[in-house]
């Protein structure tokens, strides 16, 4: 039985929970858990290549996808507070990836850019999104499936978490 169906058996009050715990394998948030853990196995060597950490890798994807962006817009779109968020752009910053300055129309904003080094990070990552498809064993069609159940689900956690 899954975590959501053993949660929807408590909400009924239906008794039709299994008598004892269940096994870790079973459960959903374990088999994400897991899986996280196996995509970071993937992506470690290739990052390491590039000097970056996963969540790192992500702000520079972001910033590739859309250069100047504010602290805000990246925590926006990669789900990471201010406080996550900081200390992975000061890292950016001292290895010569990126730029922090205060926005001087309106001095509460601080923007990111990247530097000549961090776009040219860029052309050393091209193969990582083609390896881990490859590593996925996944079709194009079942990987974008996939992605936008996994999302969905996301989307509903958050829903039910506030």
């Amino acid at each position: 039985m899954s975590d959501a169906t053993a949660k929807s058996a408590r909400a009924s009050g239906s008794s039709s929970l299994p008598p004892v715990a269940l096994p870790v394998e079973e459960f959903l948030c374990f088999t994400v858990y897991s899986t996280v853990h196996a995509f970071n196995r993937v992506y470690k060597p290739l990052l390491d290549e590039l000097g970056l950490t996963y969540p790192q890798y992500l702000v520079m994807v972001s910033l590739w996808a859309k250069d100047d962006q504010t602290v805000g817009e990246l925590g926006e779109a990669l789900v990471l507070e201010s406080s996550t968020l900081t200390p992975l752009l000061k890292r950016l910053e001292a290895a010569g990836n990126l730029t922090r300055t205060r926005d001087p129309s309106d001095e509460r904003q601080v923007r990111v850019r990247l530097t000549s080094a961090g776009r040219a990070l860029q052309k050393k990552a091209r193969d990582i999104p083609r390896c881990i498809i490859e590593a996925t064993g996944l079709s194009f069609a079942d990987l974008g499936r996939l992605q936008r159940e996994i999302a969905a689900l996301r989307q509903n956690l958050l829903k039910s978490s506030k």
